[in-house]
């Protein structure tokens, strides 16, 4: 890899991917050669997934597939550790409210003690989608509402399927 080679990780449990994590994810691909979409395989802060790895993958390939800069991964290990086996010299995630600073200054924290040399890089949600977050996309589903403008088409007719009650 060449140092002129820019490359980020941008990590998520993606359970589901909603609208505005694409968002985020296409603003970060224009800022770099490539932008590699880390999907938690075990996420810790959250406990279990709806959804399983290998779908969450899928519906993040399946959704940005005509971003040509963009590869999307499973990962199980420290992201800074993920970062630099991929290469990586950023991390980037979006944030949408006051509470995700708090968590993610406490992150950026720790990752700078791990690995000083790979950034954090923070865009801010764009303001339509500032209220979005994948825990709301289910439960909406789970009461049967309509998420259609809020995920991929895809990605709402297997919540519909998944949350059905």
């Amino acid at each position: 890899m060449t140092p002129d080679n820019r490359v980020a990780i941008c990590p998520g449990t993606f359970d589901p991917i909603t609208l505005g994590h694409l968002d985020v994810i296409s603003r970060a691909s224009a800022m770099f050669d490539e932008l590699i979409v880390g999907v938690v395989n075990i996420p810790w802060r959250k406990g279990s997934t709806l959804f399983t790895a290998e779908e969450r993958v899928n519906f993040v390939r399946n959704a940005t597939m005509d971003l040509p800069n963009i590869t999307v991964e499973p990962f199980s290990t420290l992201l800074v550790e993920f970062a630099r086996q991929r290469g990586a010299m950023a991390i980037v995630k979006g944030l949408r409210a006051i509470s995700d600073f708090e968590y993610e200054l406490e992150m950026n924290q720790l990752n700078r003690q791990l690995a000083s040399d790979i950034e954090s890089i923070y865009l801010m949600a764009s303001p339509q989608y500032s209220f979005l977050s994948s825990s709301g996309v289910k439960e909406i589903a789970t009461f049967g509402g309509d998420v259609s403008e809020l995920v991929p088409e895809p990605v709402a007719r297997r919540l519909k399927e998944a949350l059905a009650r």
